[in-house]
């Protein structure tokens, strides 16, 4: 069957899904498995302890079918869909996790959380977990491609859109669901497909991460009892590309399988916010050391202009944030604090940090502009002092992007810093050389086991 005929899609990617095996894996991409998962457990440690999670953790605990599975950096213990509607939702929650492009997807915490709640479930080798990872990745990301931009720029949060197909393939991949039962599941993932843009900087944009999680591992669950679907649900004429795209581009996903891998493109921030800001804190960064700056001060600056990607406006121009997770997507409070105190970690991205009078006041100085040629890895930002002197830094590609990748190192350091937060003494090296071993573990759920 050809993938460009009437039903051919979700076809092609199901057979591709079903007969892709560990050795068909090329070693970069297995490489950047590992990868995804040791920033996934980093950013997942940080997230474990905000109130979001400890509200999560209370109301879904009340509907618990057992104990299956563990959290991430907490002691409870959770039937496998609860489990990974709420380690997605730690690994999303601070805006700290991977970021796929041009789709701006963050793959892993949709994918990774079913998959190690399957695992304690039901016996999974490391290659196992990372081969089913590794297609999920493949399936989110490429079905991001064909809806892309038209579909986030509508207002469709694309993690949570597009990660529950991810975590349903995933999912069918260990059940070793064949491909028909495959595009069953592609069915009951569409039919939960959701999330809204609007709910970014609030809690509520953690549910539909979770659902993503929750409601892959189900469809998945559904398809294996026999829980049948349409023929074509990802490119019908009502089929989830068709009504949440105006033009979808329905030949990224399918071409190009096996060939050419999604996890290539995936990136890693150094800074807990909306991924547009990441060429911003750099800009500023570089500016607050800047003798003039200093001189000068707060009080000396008398505007300052950001001219970037249109996303950095559309999803960033937030003034007078209230919430520490507002200020996550606020190019005004990241302006700030970046500027003020020159570093850009959770502490500057808190409740405490925006009710700083001194950065709401600088941060009232910040005007976006969008401008073409700009990529959302770009930006110029200009400071104009009092008495007509004008600073400016513009950075072509932020540090984490694909350009400028963190290194295997930063990767470690990261998860170090995060784990460690609130965990004083806590020693990351046995979960760091889990994950890098993880390949040849005869049993994946042995690193939940060190990192719960």
């Amino acid at each position: 069957m050809q993938a460009g005929s009437p039903s051919g899609i979700s076809q092609a990617l199901a057979q591709f899904i079903a007969h892709c095996h560990w050795e068909d894996i090329p070693e970069a991409i297995r490489h950047e498995a590992r990868r995804s998962l040791l920033n996934y457990f980093a950013v997942a440690l940080a997230g474990a302890l905000d109130p979001t999670l400890d509200i999560a953790v209370a109301t879904y605990g009340r509907f618990a079918a057992s104990r299956q599975a563990s959290l991430v950096g907490r002691p409870e213990r959770f039937d496998m869909l609860n489990a990974a509607a709420l380690n997605a939702m730690s690994a999303n929650v601070y805006d700290f996790d991977d970021t796929h492009h041009p789709t701006i997807i963050h793959p892993t915490a949709p994918v990774a959380p079913a998959l190690f709640a399957l695992a304690q479930a039901q016996r999974m080798s490391g290659a196992e977990l990372l081969l089913a990872f590794v297609l999920g990745v493949e399936t989110e990301c490429r079905l991001g491609n064909a809806v892309s931009p038209g579909h986030y720029a509508r207002g469709w949060h694309i993690t949570s859109t597009c990660g529950v197909f991810g975590a349903a393939m995933a999912a069918g991949k260990h059940l070793a669901l064949p491909s028909g039962q495959l595009v069953w599941a592609l069915g009951s993932a569409a039919s939960q497909a959701g999330g809204l843009v609007e709910t970014l900087g609030t809690m509520a944009k953690s549910v539909g991460v979770g659902n993503a999680a929750r409601n892959g591992l189900l469809a998945a669950l559904l398809a294996q009892q026999g829980f049948d679907g349409p023929a074509a649900p990802l490119e019908g004429a009502r089929g989830f590309l068709r009504v949440t795209a105006d033009q979808p581009d329905l030949s990224t996903v399918t071409q190009g399988l096996g060939e050419h891998w999604q996890l290539a493109a995936n990136t890693y921030k150094p800074y807990p916010c909306g991924v547009v800001l990441n060429p911003v804190i750099d800009a500023c960064l570089a500016l607050a050391a800047d003798p003039r700056l200093r001189q000068a001060g707060p009080a000396g600056i008398e505007r300052i202009t950001l001219t970037g990607h249109p996303l950095l406006r559309q999803r960033t121009d937030r003034p007078a944030v209230a919430t520490g997770r507002e200020s996550q997507v606020s190019a005004q409070h990241a302006v700030a604090v970046a500027l003020a105190r020159g570093r850009a970690g959770l502490a500057e991205f808190s409740d405490s940090a925006v009710r700083d009078p001194a950065l709401c006041e600088l941060g009232a100085k910040v005007a976006v502009r969008e401008a073409e040629g700009y990529s959302v890895d770009a930006v110029q930002v200009r400071i104009d002092l009092r008495g007509g002197m004008q600073l400016q830094h513009s950075v072509e590609a932020a540090r984490g992007s694909a350009a400028r990748p963190l290194s295997d190192s930063d990767l470690e350091q990261k998860l170090r810093e995060l784990g460690g937060a609130a965990r004083p003494g806590w020693n990351a090296a046995p979960l760091i050389d889990a994950l890098w071993r993880l390949e040849d573990a005869p049993d994946a759920a042995q690193v939940m086991a060190l990192a719960a």
